[in-house]
């Protein structure tokens, strides 16, 4: 099937925005990429314009900018459009627009943690024991009434922070005073997940669906928490490798995992009448006994696991994401994925995950184009300047024979980044490694 040629709308200003340009860009079909708001990364990329001046919540003048610009192709980045329902906007007011991404009614997969819990239940998706609360005091006694260890989670969305896991019952119950009357994460802690707390090692898996048929990147694995060892607070992610290795899932377990959980999750969501096309996340927990469990799912690419699973993709993405909105996807099926490893380092700003300077100039030396990409997220372009504007700043990519040569090489990556005050971990991927 011959693909039209692309020109893309792409929503969002972090890493992971940046990583899907880059690639898009390499396409032959896409002839041109328009960010919205874009950062300082995608504004250096050939054949890409940042739009600085239209908010990513306005979706009636993204779509008249799309129908000035003659845009066939909207890829909406973040979750909070697709919640919002962006796809469903578009596909009723932009004449012809294909979306790379999943209508309001799927989008509730991750805009709902109470939501996607019942859906597991009802389609026998392995997951951790929970029970939903919208009343505090229900939620309470419930605490109290239980042994063992949880994890608490805000129902709606909370920018990657809503979960919380408590080392004690007094912690448990702070979390969910936190929550649910001080309102920490607003109307997204109007209900709460108390679900158990489940031991092994985690990671995720990106999926291509056209709300049929599968394609899965290779499972990367996230680092969470700001400080090495995964010590301190929970961030939006401070590192990845992928793919990971045989000990925390191997061959054998990534079958069972589409079998069990992948196929049947797009199986189950297009039963229920909301098909989902798009790229589903979902997030695993590899237990030792139990064997693979989802603890969430988003309904867009990950951040930062996009930025090292798409070096690794060999087939052309725009081809991908096109054939997912026509049905067609199982005509590029199976994708290539080269043999290679990759890691990524995010650098953040001093202070982040709390209060953290904007504004502060970045320089950046040369690294090798062959092996290392510099991903911008929190950074802007001002008279010239490059400076910080976010929390996670900047990151750097690197591929290499071995996960033990991507490490390396991504940490010389990290040497060619200069701002005060940046903070990075210094083991990711000390896990895949051991």
């Amino acid at each position: 099937m011959a693909i039209d040629k692309l020109t893309v709308l792409l929503i969002g200003n972090g890493g992971r925005e940046h990583a899907l340009s880059w690639k898009l860009a390499q396409s032959p079909h896409v002839e041109h990429i328009y960010v919205v708001p874009g950062n300082g990364g995608t504004e250096l990329l050939q054949n890409v314009t940042n739009i600085s001046n239209i908010s990513q919540e306005d979706f009636p003048a993204l779509a008249s900018f799309a129908k000035e610009k003659k845009v066939n192709f909207l890829i909406p980045g973040p979750e909070a459009p697709l919640v919002a329902g962006i796809t469903d906007f578009f596909q009723q007011n932009v004449p012809g627009i294909r979306v790379f991404g999943p209508s309001k009614a799927a989008a509730r997969m991750e805009g709902s943690k109470t939501f996607s819990k019942d859906f597991m239940k009802e389609y026998n998706i392995p997951t951790a024991a929970y029970e939903n609360f919208s009343d505090f005091e229900a939620a309470k006694r419930y605490l109290d009434a239980i042994d063992h260890d949880v994890v608490i989670k805000a129902d709606g969305l909370a920018a990657g922070k809503g979960v919380i896991i408590p080392q004690t019952k007094e912690e448990a119950h702070a979390a969910l005073k936190d929550i649910m009357l001080t309102r920490e994460f607003g109307d997204a802690g109007n209900s709460v997940v108390i679900e158990e707390f489940l031991e092994g090692e985690e990671c995720s898996i990106l999926t291509f669906s056209d709300g049929h048929v599968i394609a899965s990147l290779p499972p990367a694995q996230d680092h969470k928490r700001i400080g090495d060892g995964d010590t301190g607070p929970n961030t939006g992610g401070m590192g990845t490798y992928a793919p990971c290795p045989d000990r925390v899932i191997s061959k054998s377990q990534l079958e069972h995992i589409n079998k069990t959980i992948l196929q049947p999750t797009i199986d189950g969501m297009r039963k229920s009448g909301y098909t989902f096309v798009g790229c589903l996340f979902t997030g695993l927990m590899m237990t030792p006994n139990k064997g693979a469990k989802v603890l969430e799912y988003n309904v867009r690419f990950g951040d930062p696991e996009t930025q090292s699973v798409l070096p690794l993709l060999s087939t052309d993405l725009a081809e991908l994401m096109y054939h997912c909105t026509t049905a067609t996807l199982s005509s590029v099926l199976p994708i290539q994925i080269s043999s290679q490893s990759a890691a990524t380092v995010v650098v953040a700003a001093g202070g982040y995950p709390g209060t953290y300077a904007k504004g502060t100039p970045i320089t950046l030396d040369a690294v090798a184009q062959d092996t290392t990409t510099i991903f911008h997220a929190g950074t802007v372009v001002k008279d010239g300047k490059l400076l910080t504007s976010g929390g996670r700043v900047i990151a750097a990519t690197a591929t290499g024979a071995d996960l033990a040569e991507a490490v390396k090489r991504a940490y010389e990556g990290v040497k060619s980044i200069h701002f005060n005050g940046m903070q990075f971990r210094s083991d990711i991927a000390a896990k895949g490694l051991k």
